[in-house]
């Protein structure tokens, strides 16, 4: 008999998406954060290095020391915080690190606060550790910008976490850093533990992202490499826990996850020391591509209010197309064949919207607001309440 808890677990629409165009011709995949850079050489290099080397076995199950002495260093290059590497366990991609650390942290019944829109997957995180979710409202007006205000409203000493993303998918929203000080100490007065999902770090387009390590020792981090290094199918990242939780963190990273792979953790050391040349040029494509689509947005018809201050994602007002986000992203990808996601996914501030990726490139955006356009014309908007 299934367990109540994988019938809890929802589908993952920008996945159920991508399978649904993938069995289609001729679609402008906009629907997945899949960068479509290609991973830098030097990266390869090292991994097939690692390879003929004979690096196949296991690995000890925090990652190896190299790889955890570059994300130290990392952190000290980056953002001036000194992170011990006995605080680090690597894992294979970042929804593991999600997953060790709400099973360190997460009894039945422990409320999680979040914002809403959020992540598609972390309720499902919540909920595979029979966690309960409360969440804090965000909107388009504010840029999607979380005020500490309204967290304040929601977290009491009920609250057992407190989860931040910044830069956030589906909003691409940016905290600053005024805002992390704040939630920590908001936290700690709640007596709650921060953890802090900046897998997007890298990819902001004004004042760079903070790391919640600049304001707390005692927060979980999760980072990767999927998003800045175009590494999202060698399945690496990590996770920083508080020096007391990392020895818990471990145990159930040894019975869970064994180790991520070994020649794929010395790609891992070759992107860290590869400088930040390559960030620095996918960064400006990025922004670019974004300004593009905000753009072309307008010229749909359709309201956006916002502009992205990070990751690569949009999140597209449809409440004037007929039906719902649903019936939009069905009339994109039919009518238009371009693949989106539909909001409802991402939390009730997103239920009239459509999260749409600029992971592509600038032919193939150009392509899509084309046909979107044309699909458009024949479409009488609804009138705005």
């Amino acid at each position: 008999m299934v367990s109540e808890r994988a019938t809890r677990t929802t589908p993952f629409a920008a996945m159920d998406v991508l399978e649904r165009a993938n069995r289609m011709d001729d679609v402008v995949h906009l629907e997945v954060g899949e960068p479509d850079f290609d991973t830098p050489p030097a990266v390869t290099e090292a991994a097939v290095a690692a390879l003929r080397a004979g690096e196949t076995g296991y690995t000890s199950s925090m990652g190896k020391p190299e790889l955890r002495r570059a994300i130290a260093d990392y952190y000290d290059r980056r953002y001036g915080v000194d992170v011990s590497p006995d605080r680090i366990v690597v894992t294979s991609g970042s929804s593991p690190a999600l997953l060790l650390a709400f099973s360190t942290l997460i009894d039945p019944g422990d409320e999680v606060v979040l914002t809403d829109p959020y992540y598609a997957c972390y309720p499902n995180f919540v909920r595979q550790c029979d966690g309960r979710l409360s969440t804090v409202d965000l909107s388009a007006a504010d840029g999607f910008r979380p005020d500490a205000a309204a967290f304040a409203r929601t977290v009491d000493s009920e609250t057992d976490a407190l989860l931040l993303n910044s830069p956030a998918n589906p909003t691409g929203a940016v905290f600053d850093g005024d805002t992390l000080a704040e939630l920590v100490t908001l936290a700690e007065a709640a007596d709650a533990t921060v953890i802090s999902d900046e897998v997007y770090h890298g990819l902001s387009y004004g004042e760079p992202a903070h790391s919640v390590l600049e304001y707390t020792d005692d927060a979980f981090v999760v980072d990767g490499f999927s998003k800045r290094f175009a590494m999202t199918g060698w399945r690496l990242g990590w996770l920083v826990a508080p020096p007391e939780y990392v020895d818990h963190v471990n145990r159930i990273a040894q019975n869970t996850l064994i180790c991520a792979p070994n020649f794929v953790q010395s790609g891992g050391i070759a992107a860290l020391e590869s400088g930040d040349d390559f960030l620095d040029d996918v960064r400006e494509t990025y922004r670019e591509r974004r300004d593009f689509l905000v753009s072309e947005v307008e010229k749909w018809g359709l309201s956006l209010d916002y502009t992205p201050g990070g990751a690569y994602y949009l999140l597209v007002d449809v409440s004037d197309l007929p039906g719902d986000a649903f019936d939009a992203a069905d009339f994109f990808l039919e009518e238009a064949g371009v693949a989106t996601t539909p909001g409802p996914d991402f939390g009730t501030n997103a239920e009239d919207c459509l999260r749409i990726s600029y992971a592509n490139s600038a032919e193939k955006l150009a392509e899509a607001s084309e046909r979107i356009q044309d699909a458009l014309a024949g479409v009488e908007l609804q009138a705005a309440d």
